[in-house]
């Protein structure tokens, strides 16, 4: 398909994980993606490996000048944007009692303030130039609760009405922007490892977790992509505001 060409985008945590996985998928769809992380190295082995219609862009999410010197450097390379996926994002596996004010503001500023920024500079960005898509990386987490994820759970649930608000004011201004969340459940990728990993027992926490889910097993990172690139397309085109569960029946 070449749902994305002529078109650019912008990925954030786009080195690894769900964020590269979306990267390779508007690539692979005609699209130049800007790739855009914190781990500079991991940042340019990925955009050498996906080929001459990447630019990395080294990003703090949480670091408005950093957001103002990646949308400059987009722009300058490509010419404009049409496409911004929100999907940098950490974990925090602690209780309301376990987890400390810094613990919670770290959680927040990449989960939730660099979605913020993300859309507020997209929106700047493509009202300019006729309207793109925004999507963000929520979590079924963002929708129900856990007991050891105070942080992961207000971060993400506070990234659903963000998304539900910036898709609101777009379509007021008649911009043309859309903007949709997308919500995981356990998914193949470092942050599923790092999860097993503060296990006891890694492999038994790691069949634990695909145990919950009623097809039988964790999502893969390609799956999740695919969803991403739909509402990135004009094949949503009347998609707005809307949130996307990708969890194989876990919220059911």
């Amino acid at each position: 398909m070449t749902r994305f060409q002529g078109k650019t985008a912008l990925v954030t945590g786009a080195a690894s994980g769900i964020g590269r996985a979306v990267a390779e998928r508007l690539i692979a769809e005609g699209a130049r993606v800007a790739l855009c992380d914190i781990d500079r190295a991991a940042g340019i082995a990925a955009a050498e490996a996906l080929g001459e219609d990447t630019l990395f862009v080294a990003l703090d999410v949480t670091d408005e000048a950093q957001w103002q010197a990646a949308m400059a450097a987009v722009l300058d390379a490509f010419g404009r944007l049409d496409v911004v996926v929100n999907s940098a994002g950490v974990i925090l596996l602690k209780s309301i009692e376990d987890t400390s004010l810094a613990e919670w503001r770290r959680v927040m500023a990449v989960n939730l303030d660099g979605t913020f920024l993300g859309c507020r500079f997209a929106v700047e960005a493509m009202k300019r130039t006729g309207g793109g898509a925004i999507v963000n990386l929520s979590s079924v987490s963002g929708m129900v609760g856990g007991a050891n994820l105070a942080a992961y759970n207000a971060s993400k649930g506070g990234v659903r009405l963000l998304t539900k608000s910036v898709a609101l004011h777009c379509a007021r201004k008649a911009y043309a922007i859309r903007c949709n969340s997308v919500h995981p459940s356990f998914a193949e990728t470092a942050m599923l490892d790092h999860i097993a990993e503060n296990a006891r027992e890694p492999e038994k926490a790691r069949t634990a977790m695909a145990a919950q889910v009623p097809l039988g097993r964790l999502a893969q990172a390609g799956e999740i992509a695919t969803m991403v690139a739909y509402l990135a397309s004009e094949d949503a085109g009347f998609v707005t505001g809307a949130e996307f569960v990708i969890d194989g029946g876990l919220t059911a």
